[in-house]
């Protein structure tokens, strides 16, 4: 099955049977299987616009979704840690690394959620396999969330018909931003380690 048939199929389910398939297809993604989410939560604003979803429950079923997607991704990191720990935690990249996402991570977990969407997932699985405190990773996901609900939906409600042609350009943007997040940080750590030798 393609991805387009696969977004149709989901998009077709949010018109029948409403906001379960909404927050089903937002937890299905945050678990990292290819679903353009932005999309579904832009078309989700569309709909609420023309009357076929109401907002409230929209809102709830969208954030329920996401929020037990990042969950579930944050838990399977946590399963992972003890295997992460043995094979990098002795490494001084990877020391350097959690010390890292534990100054900033509270920013890269709310940033991941709407912004660098395709970063979302990497960040849930080293937030848990760093060790970052469940209870902070849950705070700053739930309010990238609920960002991210009310900036997409907001922008789908606004646009309404049109809200594919918004929908191309913010994949677009998110796209270039996780290349040049991840060029920046490959760049930071090859200059650290060049001046370490």
């Amino acid at each position: 099955m393609s991805e387009l048939s696969v977004i149709e199929l989901f998009l077709t389910g949010i018109l029948v049977y409403g906001t379960i398939v909404f927050g089903l297809a937002l937890f299905v993604a945050a678990l990292g299987i290819p679903l353009p989410s932005s999309l579904m939560v832009l078309a989700g604003g569309a709909f609420v616009q023309q009357g076929v979803m109401e907002w409230k429950m929209m809102f709830l079923f969208g954030l329920l979704g996401a929020v037990l997607g990042d969950i579930a991704s944050y838990a399977m990191g946590h399963v992972a840690k003890g295997w992460v720990q043995r094979r990098f935690g002795h490494t001084t990249t990877w020391q350097t690394a959690q010390r890292s996402f534990n100054r900033g991570g509270a920013i890269a977990i709310y940033l991941t959620r709407f912004f660098i969407t395709p970063l979302a997932v990497p960040t849930n699985l080293i937030a848990a396999s760093s060790g970052y405190r469940f209870r902070r990773f849950l705070f700053f996901d739930v309010a990238g969330e609920v960002t991210w609900l009310v900036v997409y939906g907001g922008l789908g409600y606004l646009f309404g018909n049109n809200w594919e042609v918004i929908s191309q350009f913010l994949s677009d943007v998110s796209g270039l931003l996780a290349g040049v997040v991840i060029l920046a940080i490959g760049m930071y750590f090859l200059v650290r380690r060049r001046r370490r030798s």
